[in-house]
């Protein structure tokens, strides 16, 4: 599967009989019916590992281009109505601020390396708490409670899988607790975050900016209040976008059909 297509459903499944296993692309499994699959004897995998540096270093370009209005000040530059370049164009500081990771998976993990070479303060929520030696390797704190991290963060990040508990995570109370000055960044799935609620918040500048690499649906209908923002960076969901990942992505998947073909076992089944 690229691009969660082919739509895998019990009409296909039906078609197909001699379906072994279905190789996904990605980290992501929130496309797919386990159970259905399971019911069918039908394994799966996905690439979970390959694609958390490439996201991570999406996670942080967003943050950077948020935080110091890159685009906006790319259309001014190039603009055939910009005369001068005006005095007070200003962005907010990076290094020394407070970044909240929702998720501390892999990527999450990745990001607050980078992060901590920016000098940033670390919060992160997660289901379970990281390692000691983990945490101080990056200068983390555990917030048990997402209230306090939305609460603390000037930039709030999220790296979430998408599953029941998750969607809509990000919604008109959470959005309510962040600062008015605060940032959202999201690289995981667009239904982590009830879209409406965002659209508002930035409306009336209850948070300051959004940055995104999903969103739901993908690509927004071209009407969407989202994509007429100022403060708003929206990107084609492109986190594991580069050359090399990519192969890797398509070996990885080719060496989980051979397996199951082979009858051994799955690398990176998901279970």
């Amino acid at each position: 599967m690229w691009y969660h297509k082919p739509d895998i459903n019990e009409e296909l499944l039906q078609s197909l009989p001699n379906l072994k296993v279905v190789a996904s692309s990605g980290v992501g499994i929130d496309h797919l019916d386990l159970k259905l699959l399971s019911s069918y004897g039908v394994k799966v995998s996905n690439t979970p590992f390959i694609v958390s540096t490439d996201t991570a270093d999406m996670g942080m370009a967003l943050l950077l281009a948020s935080s110091r209005r890159l685009v906006e000040g790319h259309e001014m530059a190039v603009s055939p109505d910009t005369e001068y370049f005006p005095a007070d164009w200003l962005g907010v500081e990076v290094s020394g601020a407070t970044l909240g990771i929702v998720g501390m998976g892999t990527i999450g993990y990745k990001v607050a390396e980078r992060a901590k070479a920016f000098e940033m303060k670390i919060l992160y929520h997660n289901r379970n708490q990281r390692k000691k030696e983990e945490e101080s390797a990056v200068g983390a704190v555990y917030c048990k409670k997402i209230d306090d991290l939305l609460q603390q963060s000037d930039f709030v990040l999220l790296a979430v899988n998408l599953t029941p508990q998750t969607h809509k995570l990000i919604g008109k109370r959470e959005l309510e607790l962040m600062k008015p000055t605060a940032t959202l960044i999201n690289v995981s799935r667009g239904l982590v975050v009830d879209q409406d609620a965002l659209v508002e918040a930035l409306q009336n500048k209850v948070i300051k900016a959004a940055a995104l690499d999903v969103t739901y649906p993908e690509p927004l209908p071209r009407d969407h209040p989202l994509l007429k923002l100022k403060n708003v960076i929206i990107t084609p969901h492109i986190g594991s976008a580069t050359k090399k990942t990519r192969w890797v992505m398509m070996e990885e998947m080719a060496e989980s059909i051979e397996a199951a073909l082979a009858g051994l076992p799955i690398p990176r089944e998901v279970l």
